[in-house]
């Protein structure tokens, strides 16, 4: 494994994921969860858990592409995101729908705008991890 390579990319993947999640959490869905009464009272003062867990995320999604490594690009990375995104998004998706209250439209927009994000986020991870040569 590269270490240099595997941090940058774990790196590059968390701050990438983090603007995603503002892009599409707190810009693009503002409105569909402006009628939501789900929410934490306290949920801002714990905001830092979901950047910490994001951040492990990241080293964790990096970790998992550097064990199945091909060196086959760009394109790797985007299989790699359509597989972790179907896992994350499908699954989680529809089991918030079966939990929670939630309107199935938002459930659709979750799915949709996660697996860009997963490829997005499989594209960094790609574009930025090589082995190191031996």
């Amino acid at each position: 494994m590269n270490t240099k390579k595997f941090i940058f990319a774990s790196i590059a993947v968390f701050i990438s994921g983090e603007i995603l999640d503002f892009i599409i959490h707190g810009l693009i869905l503002k409105g569909a969860y402006e009628s939501l009464t789900l929410w934490r009272a306290d949920m801002n003062s714990l905001m830092w858990v979901m950047h910490v867990t994001s951040l492990i995320f990241a080293f964790l999604f990096v970790y998992i592409f550097t064990k199945g490594y091909e060196s086959k690009g760009v394109m790797e990375g985007v299989r790699y995101g359509l597989l972790i995104g179907l896992i994350m998004t499908l699954t989680s998706s529809l089991g918030q729908y079966a939990m929670y209250p939630l309107p199935f439209r938002l459930i659709i927009q979750w799915f949709v705008f996660g697996m860009i994000e997963f490829i997005i986020l499989g594209i960094v991870a790609a574009a930025i991890y090589k082995p190191a040569k031996k």
